[in-house]
């Protein structure tokens, strides 16, 4: 069974699933200057070698106009592992990232179902 939006190919058995994240990335000029140099396929393969090393599969990358430079689409083991990736890049000085931890559908419904004892301020 292939889930809405997964690619052909992946396994759709929740044991193999790794957590899906969202990474926003803005280049300095310097870092701008660099990708002309290597091309968007040229960090596109550095990108997918990176994620690829660390346990996780580079799901999608698209540059985009306007206030965020990329737009990338990763799978990772672990929390951790995507903060790994997120530090060595940043670190560079070149490139400024924001990572967003993706929820499924099904996950979402999950944590809806839960009962979180909450009161609103003042109620």
């Amino acid at each position: 069974m292939r889930l809405y939006g997964q690619p052909y190919g992946v396994s759709c058995n929740p044991e193999d699933a790794m957590p899906k994240y969202l990474i926003e990335a803005n280049y300095s000029a310097e870092g701008l200057r660099g990708l002309a140099k290597d091309k968007a396929t040229g960090r596109q393969a550095v990108i997918d070698k990176a994620v690829t090393a660390l346990g996780g599969r580079l799901e999608s990358l698209y540059y985009a106009l306007g206030e965020t430079d990329v737009f990338l689409v990763c799978d990772c083991p672990d929390h951790l592992t995507v903060a790994a990736l997120a530090f060595a890049v940043s670190a560079t000085g070149l490139v400024r990232t924001k990572t967003t931890a993706l929820l499924t559908v099904d996950e979402v419904d999950a944590a809806l179902a839960k009962g979180v004892p909450y009161r609103a301020p003042g109620a």
